[in-house]
């Protein structure tokens, strides 16, 4: 099993395909590296990719409390150095999004391009009309997953997630069952995120100064709260295009990949061509 330490914690990486720019992918919370199964056979065909369970994920180490944002930032800045992989092209999905647009901020050097998907930043939501009522409906409703996890009911926390927060009613049940026991196993972690109270906020004043390209992507069935963020993160970062996934919902790399995969082909190619003329 490959694994590297960084900050003291060993996480698992593969690295995919031998040639091309690098490309580095960022799960979310309650999955792990296996999320990007389906994109990363055609990605490696043009780069090479490199996956990696983020702390307290599935194969990689899980310390005693795995949960902040900020730990999971020093970790993928130390994993790209630590593997010689920067400058790269680095995409996020859900919170891996909210993890790139934080290092974006934070390491602009580290970048190619940046690619994000629906990225939880729901603080941005409290001065925008109507953002305090969405604010005030995704609280309660991450406190009730929050409630279940520490009453130790995992598979009931993961549940309650995906039908009130990410898919929709009916949707725990259309899971491959491995997908689910993934959601259990990763549990805790998640629980640890919901304590961090930087999790769900980034400072923009820092991405405004993020002058490489930037593509902000959201489900056409994805949850409602989504489009305002996009449309906040995309008036303050210089080279922002935004992208709808029509058909798809939150994990569009898993839903629809073939899409996914050339949506994001096609926006490294046109930045390439304009970077090189």
């Amino acid at each position: 099993m490959p694994t590297i330490t960084v900050n003291g914690v060993q996480l698992f990486h593969e690295v995919s395909g031998s040639s091309g720019e690098p490309f580095v992918l960022v799960h979310g919370s309650w999955v792990d590296s296996h999320s990007w199964d389906a994109v990363v056979p055609d990605l490696s065909r043009s780069f090479r990719v490199l996956t990696y369970d983020r702390r307290g994920h599935s194969q990689s180490e899980r310390p005693a409390s795995s949960g902040s944002i900020r730990e999971d930032v020093t970790d993928l800045v130390a994993l790209i150095e630590g593997l010689q992989l920067a400058p790269a092209h680095i995409a996020g999905t859900s919170l891996g999004g909210s993890i790139v647009l934080r290092l974006a901020g934070e390491r602009p050097d580290l970048f190619l391009s940046m690619i994000v998907h629906e990225p939880p930043l729901f603080s941005l939501l409290a001065d925008m009309q109507n953002g305090q009522g969405m604010l005030q409906a995704i609280n309660a409703r991450i406190a009730v997953v929050v409630e279940l996890l520490e009453a130790n009911n995992m598979e009931g926390g993961a549940r309650e997630f995906v039908e009130t927060i990410a898919f929709g009613p009916g949707a725990w049940a259309q899971l491959p069952s491995e997908v689910k026991k993934t959601a259990i196993f990763n549990a805790p972690t998640f629980l640890d995120e919901m304590h961090d109270p930087e999790a769900h906020s980034i400072d923009l004043a820092r991405l405004r100064n993020f002058s490489k390209p930037a593509l902000l992507t959201l489900g056409e069935h994805g949850p409602p709260f989504f489009p305002p963020i996009i449309e906040k993160l995309a008036k303050v970062l210089p080279q922002a295009e935004r992208k709808t996934f029509l058909g798809a919902g939150h994990e569009p790399e898993q839903s629809d990949p073939e899409t996914y995969v050339r949506t994001l082909a096609e926006f490294i190619a046109k930045t390439n061509r304009v970077l090189h003329n």
